[in-house]
This record gives C-alpha cells, sequence and structure tokens, in this order.
C-alpha cells in the first residue's frame, strides 16, 4: 500500500498548485507571479502546505530536493493540454513519465481525466496504466476529475456528474480525487461518498473573493472532505501568505 501520508497532515492535505501556465498560458500571471520562485517562497514562508504541483519543466528547473524540508513534497503533474484548443472536445496525454517523476524526487504524480468527453476512454486507459506504475514505484496518484464535453455541458458541477466522476476515479485506483465543489455541503457529501476510500480534494478554481472562498472551505470541510488543491486563489492575491494561513487553520482545524 502506498503511504498517502505523505502529503497529508493529521488526516489533511492542502497542495499548492502551479500548472496552470501549460494550461491557461500567460494569462494568469503578473510580473511577480510569473516567476516559480514566487510560489515556492510562499510555500516556504507559510510552511502550511503538504504537497506542492508542478509540470515537468518547472520542477525539473526549480524545484529544490526534498531532503531540504523547506518546500512541500513534490507531485508531477503527468498529462497537461494548452488553452487554444476551446470549443473542441478536451483530450490531455501524457507528457512525461512516472519514471521522471521519481528522478525528480516527487511523492506522487497527478493526471487529468476530462469525464465526458469523447476522449474518456482514452484517458482512462492512460491513466489506468499510470495508476500500476506510479504505485509500483510507491508513488501517490492523484488524479484530476474534471467533467467536460458535450455530453455533460451545461452540467458540469451538478450533484450527479460530480459523484459519477468521483466514483470512476475510485473506480480506477486514484488514493485522491481532485474535483470541484457543488455548491453546498448536503449535494457534496454524496459526491464524497462516491469517492470511499480516494481522499477528496476540492479544486480551488479560478479566482475569488476570499470571504467566499473561506466559507465554501468551511461548507466542504464539513462533510469529510480532505482538503484543498489550491493555486491562483493563493499567488494572484494581494496577501498570499495571510490567506494560506486563514485556509490552513480551516483545513487543519488549528
Amino acid at each position: 500500500m502506498v503511504d498517502i501520508n505523505k502529503i497529508m497532515r493529521d488526516g489533511k492535505c492542502m497542495l499548492l498548485a502551479y500548472d496552470q501556465g501549460l494550461e491557461h498560458g500567460p494569462t494568469d500571471f503578473n510580473d511577480e507571479n510569473v516567476d516559480p520562485n514566487y510560489i515556492l517562497e510562499i510555500a516556504e514562508k507559510t510552511q502550511v502546505y503538504t504537497g506542492i504541483v508542478f509540470q515537468e519543466g518547472i520542477a525539473e528547473k526549480y524545484y529544490p530536493s526534498a531532503s531540504s524540508g523547506q518546500v512541500p513534497p513534490l507531485i508531477l503533474k503527468l498529462n497537461g493540454k494548452t488553452g487554444f484548443h476551446k470549443g473542441e472536445e478536451p483530450l490531455s496525454l501524457q507528457l512525461t513519465s512516472v519514471d521522471q517523476a521519481v528522478r525528480l524526487g516527487a511523492v506522487g504524480v497527478g493526471y487529468t481525466i476530462y469525464v465526458g468527453s469523447e476522449h474518456e476512454q482514452q484517458m482512462m486507459v492512460e491513466f489506468r496504466r499510470i495508476c500500476d506504475e506510479a504505485h509500483q514505484k510507491d508513488l501517490i496518484v492523484i488524479a484530476w476529475m474534471y467533467p467536460r464535453g458535450k455530453h455533460v455541458e451545461g452540467k458540469e458541477n451538478s450533484k450527479d456528474v460530480l459523484a459519477y466522476a468521483a466514483r470512476i476515479s475510485l473506480e480506477l485506483g486514484a488514493d485522491f480525487t481532485k474535483i470541484a465543489y457543488s455548491g453546498d455541503p448536503e449535494s457534496f457529501s454524496w459526491v464524497v461518498k462516491n469517492a470511499g476510500a480516494s481522499k477528496v480534494l476540492v479544486q480551488g478554481g479560478a479566482k475569488k473573493d476570499e470571504a467566499e472562498l473561506l466559507d465554501e472551505v468551511k461548507d466542504f470541510m464539513q462533510v469529510e472532505a480532505t482538503g484543498l488543491a489550491v493555486g491562483r486563489n493563493i499567488w494572484q492575491a494581494s496577501d498570499p501568505i495571510s490567506i494560506s494561513l486563514k485556509l490552513a487553520k480551516i483545513i487543519f482545524n488549528t
């Protein structure tokens, strides 16, 4: 069994995600947060994140040795796509290997599946193979479960679609399921139940008002979510240290 506690503290998890440069392009960045060192600095100063998510190039060029104890454990994102193909059925395929994740010192890997896309089967097959490889090497596996495509259009954040996506993640063997919040604790409790033993991490999503974000996190932590995977709501914030500490207080109940 893989030790999922490598990216948990007191049974909870808080990941700092910085894979948006590939997925969205420079539109998410300003002169400060375009530098990956800025994200590492946030992690080092706050000491609240249990993992940090990078694509291979960022990890290779910026991530220091995890043995330093100053930065969170590395989770390497294995697939990705650009933002140029809007309106098409989404497909995101593997860009780097499980072996490379090991070489870079990662404790886990991440992979996006676009549930409801015409191409979902292709991504599920690839993810299932990655799960086997990663678990053989004692790496944690996180599934980014994003409902997208014509079969779920307009229902991406609905209770039933998100619960189905969470169940697929469990069935495919993911240790953690990263998924959108359905909007209220009652409906999200059904999503969490469908994820079973796969720990649920709610995605931070696009930048939102701080009070809205904190209220949302309070809501989903009531229904046994394991934590949060957050990016833009931290490193686009005017005070990323402050919001990190506020979120950690809720998630870790400190």
